[in-house]
């Protein structure tokens, strides 16, 4: 008896099959602008499906190791990664991942919609690229601080080319030293000290617990200027260089030894993203340079790059939760259970369609907060602004979760082929646990969210949107106006009870209940203006997330129904 081997075909491309991407970008960009944006995307979309899938199999094979000494016992603190995280490396540079919004031509052809056409390119990179679309985040969000005008344009003329350039050979990332083992999220109890030295840089010293792309070559870094005093409000940022070459202290030393005063204590190791080096890394007097004034209270700029990093997050999730639809849909074509093709199963594919809804709302509400990032970058827009405060958080917080239990679905959707490391599946769960985390977890998110309501009157620009959608949905479905108009009544009471009393212990319990619904009713206005400008796909994506995620129906039976439109 001949031995049965399962035949498992790769998804399909992932830009040319997602009817959903292209339809956002005809929208978004107009016919012109898509058509200006399809070659890169397609490009980029070759490649994924070819070596940058080759390259995500080998660097996640073969995880960064750190070598500290040299063989005659000199510290070195040497991070060695894979052929593979090269290769993504270079890719991200030469795909513009992280440049594409900064680029003259590129704002010049798209305007403020270059996020909107770099938010397409990272949700065809970013689920293959092994996280390295980490180190594009911070890269990203880097270079956004930098551009700030307050930043020293010495500082800026120095890094920020090299963060967005589009060569490999001079591109580089950044890492982000944030937190600290004894604060966490609560920024107030960082101890990291900066002093300034005779020749207007400053010098670090203390301990940094969680710092990812601990091999970029520079990062951004929070310490507290010496004698600012206590909590987060005066914590600054600075840039520090991670290695001897840009580090004016480094006195002769070997070009990619590490930065006199930069120690890395040992590499983390973690449930996922195993390709990513992440350390610990102490600092004992470390040249930086401060981004800003350090003497005005800094974490208001370092917020620049939280947001830039938090819609990555957004999109990785979103992006993620597509390409595990797209091969869980592909395996199901092909296998065969009860005498039939597993795709044929009402069971499954209702189960599938379900997670086609998750998917497309997660891309909306990612794509939009793109969206408003770029409007607030090239047109200084306010009204977008006072959206992205609110958004950044809910985009977050809401697809990090969607992520974690859509990867769950799909590892179980190949039975107990997605239990077995060696066919990659279940880094597709590992992975996405690190979403509801990484830049706060959802409490925090939400926290962030009740401050920006009660503080910011960021739930007026976020009302009138529902507000707005209502009457646009009327036309699609009554039913569907009906529950958005119901939701947008709930929700507006809800905010004036919150920012009547902000500190009371109901309104601090509940406040990720808030958020999440926010999240899912703001989710469903995007889909339901996608769907009145004419996309098919969206409007039942609208009416089915509405019934699912605001009246909390049984979607199943349409989901087995409509998969086929769905994804």
């Amino acid at each position: 008896m001949n031995r049965f081997v399962q035949p498992v075909p790769p998804p399909a491309d992932p830009y040319a099959d997602d009817t959903l991407l292209r339809s956002w970008l005809e929208r978004h960009l107009g016919p012109a602008g898509h058509a200006a944006a399809k070659g890169r995307l397609a490009d980029l979309a070759a490649d994924v499906t070819g070596p940058l899938r080759a390259a995500h199999a080998d660097a996640e094979a073969h995880p960064p190791t750190l070598v500290r000494y040299d063989p005659w016992g000199a510290r070195i603190d040497r991070i060695e990664t894979s052929a593979g995280w090269q290769a993504q490396r270079a890719a991200a540079a030469r795909h513009a991942v992280v440049a594409l919004p900064y680029l003259p031509d590129a704002r010049g052809t798209w305007g403020a919609a270059a996020r909107v056409v770099q938010h397409a390119l990272l949700h065809l990179y970013g689920p293959e690229s092994a996280t390295f679309s980490c180190p594009v985040a911070m890269a990203d969000g880097a270079a956004a601080l930098l551009s700030m005008p307050d930043v020293d344009a010495s500082v800026r003329d120095a890094w920020l080319p090299r963060l967005v350039s589009t060569d490999p050979a001079t591109a580089i990332t950044s890492g982000q030293w944030m937190t600290e083992s004894q604060g966490g999220s609560d920024l107030g109890r960082s101890s990291t000290i900066g002093r300034p030295a005779a020749d207007g840089s400053w010098r670090l010293t203390g301990q940094k617990w969680f710092c990812s792309a601990a091999d970029a070559a520079m990062a951004v870094a929070l310490a507290r200027p010496e004698g600012a005093g206590r909590g987060s409000r005066v914590l600054a940022p600075f840039l520090v260089p991670r290695y001897a070459a840009d580090s004016p202290l480094a006195d002769g030393a070997a070009a990619d030894a590490p930065a006199p005063g930069v120690t890395v204590h040992r590499l983390k190791d973690k449930l996922g993203t195993r390709a990513l080096p992440t350390a610990e890394i102490g600092l004992h007097d470390a040249y930086a340079v401060p981004l800003g004034d350090p003497l005005v209270p800094g974490l208001v700029r370092a917020m620049t790059l939280v947001v830039v990093t938090r819609v990555h997050n957004a999109a990785a999730a979103a992006g993620g939760m597509r390409r595990g639809l797209a091969y869980a849909r592909a395996y199901a074509d092909v296998r065969h259970v009860a005498g039939g093709p597993l795709a044929s199963s009402p069971l499954h594919r209702a189960t599938l369609g379900t997670l086609a809804v998750d998917a497309a709302g997660a891309f909306a509400l990612a794509g939009h907060a793109f969206a408003l990032l770029g409007r607030v970058e090239v047109g200084a827009d306010p009204e977008a602004a006072a959206e992205l405060r609110v958004v950044a958080p809910l985009a977050k917080l809401a697809t990090g979760r969607l992520a974690v239990s859509s990867a769950s679905e799909y590892v179980e959707s190949f039975g107990g082929a997605g239990y077995v490391e060696d066919t990659g599946v279940p880094r597709l769960l590992r992975d996405a646990q690190v979403l509801p985390i990484w830049e706060g977890t959802t409490n925090v998110l939400a926290l962030d969210v009740l401050r920006a309501l009660t503080r910011e009157d960021a739930g007026t620009p976020l009302l009138s949107r529902l507000a707005a959608a209502v009457d646009l949905a009327r036309p699609l479905s009554p039913a569907l106006a009906d529950t958005l108009a119901a939701t947008t009544a709930q929700l507006g009471d809800t905010i004036t009870a919150v920012t009547a009393d902000p500190g009371a212990d109901a309104v601090l319990a509940g406040a990720r209940g808030l958020a999440l619904r926010l999240a899912y009713a703001l989710t469903a206005a995007l889909l339901v203006e996608h769907a009145a400008w004419g996309d098919e796909q969206a409007e039942l994506a609208a009416r089915l997330w509405t019934r699912r995620w605001l009246r909390h129906e049984e979607i199943a039976e349409d989901a087995h129904h409509h998969l086929d439109l769905l994804c």
